[in-house]
């Protein structure tokens, strides 16, 4: 008979520490810092030689061989401007800009106008229509008038002629910075270390929504049609705060009115996620269990195993513990479908 609960030595002699490669492959499409870090030298090589006259930059871009959508998320992250910041400029466009497409700016003390070709958009312009989110960077996109028009407002919108428009893109300045290299190298510099501090947390965020996206699937493809798979899922009757909040559990599985409750925790880096559900690991043991319902735990990275104590303490108070790989979820599997018939 297969013994669900495992202590931290058996967990730890099935667990795979790293990252599968059908999971590295999944998050190679949601991270964008190491590509822009990897190509930080070669974007600020092209904004160093683009010192005579504003719209070279495009030709330099071209000539360069620099993919356009790459470019442009590499003048976003330094400006600081969203995808939801870019659909304002979008949806509010006449205000922004009051002369319309003419767009007046000043350069070197020089007033420049280009002319905008594409915006606004009759639809969306968020960073999936701009080829700038994790997917879209996956594919090389060639300049287009609509990512020339997003570029020049990135770089020229806080020089505006209009205080209208100067005042609502103040964000947008990096062309004061071209061609000036130390300054704009302590720019760069300091920028991406904000970026990549902010990010470090939103990065272990979407590593475990992938892996809490692959179990449900995992579950979804192998269990019958019978049992509902919900992803950060409710228990009737399992709540707290006195009763006030319902209890979240990342999956949660369940058939003729029972339920497995699912948490999973991948980390190949040591942090606080796999301390924080130790803390909480026996409330939640003593209420789903004493409603007459089951909870599992999907542990596995390099990082958990270092908390040896809160593994241990995650292994007491559960019904079954495996590790992420697919011999260990089709045990989950079994566990599921013995106790919920």
């Amino acid at each position: 008979m297969e013994k669900y609960n495992r202590t931290y030595t058996e967990l730890y002699s099935k667990a795979s520490l790293w990252w599968p490669s059908e999971l590295t492959a999944l998050e190679a499409s949601t991270s964008i810092i190491p590509k822009l870090i990897e190509t930080q030298d070669r974007f600020v090589s092209i904004l160093n030689l683009a010192d005579s006259q504003p719209e070279q930059i495009f030709s330099i871009i071209e000539s360069a061989n620099f993919p356009a959508n790459l470019f442009l998320k590499h003048l976003v992250v330094l400006s600081d401007v969203s995808g939801e910041m870019l659909q304002r400029i979008n949806d509010n466009f006449t205000s922004i800009f009051p002369d319309g497409s003419d767009f007046k700016y000043y350069w070197k003390e020089t007033l420049y106008e280009y002319t905008f070709k594409a915006l606004p958009c009759a639809n969306k312009l968020n960073n999936k229509k701009l080829f700038i989110d994790g997917s879209g960077l996956l594919q090389e996109k060639s300049l287009d008038d609509l990512t020339k028009d997003v570029i020049m407002i990135l770089l020229y919108g806080s020089n505006a002629e209009s205080e209208i428009t100067s005042e609502n893109l103040s964000k947008c300045m990096i062309s004061n910075l071209l061609g000036k290299k130390e300054e704009l190298d302590e720019f760069i510099r300091q920028r991406y270390i904000h970026v990549s501090r902010i990010t470090g947390g939103a990065a272990a965020n979407s590593l475990g929504q992938i892996a809490q996206n692959y179990v449900i699937t995992f579950l979804k493809d192998k269990l019958s049609d019978e049992y509902s798979v919900v992803s950060n899922g409710h228990i009737p009757g399992v709540t707290h705060n006195a009763g006030r909040t319902e209890t979240t559990f990342d999956v949660v599985v369940s058939k003729n009115q029972k339920a497995v409750a699912v948490e999973i925790s991948f980390q190949v880096t040591t942090n606080s996620t796999i301390e924080r559900k130790a803390g909480q690991a026996e409330s939640r043991y003593e209420l789903v269990t004493s409603s007459g319902n089951f909870i599992a735990y999907i542990i596995d990275g390099a990082g958990n195993f270092q908390r040896r104590s809160a593994i241990t303490t995650i292994c007491e108070n559960s019904q079954c513990t495996v590790a992420f790989t697919e011999e260990e979820l089709t045990v989950l599997i079994d566990f599921i479908e013995t106790n919920l018939p």
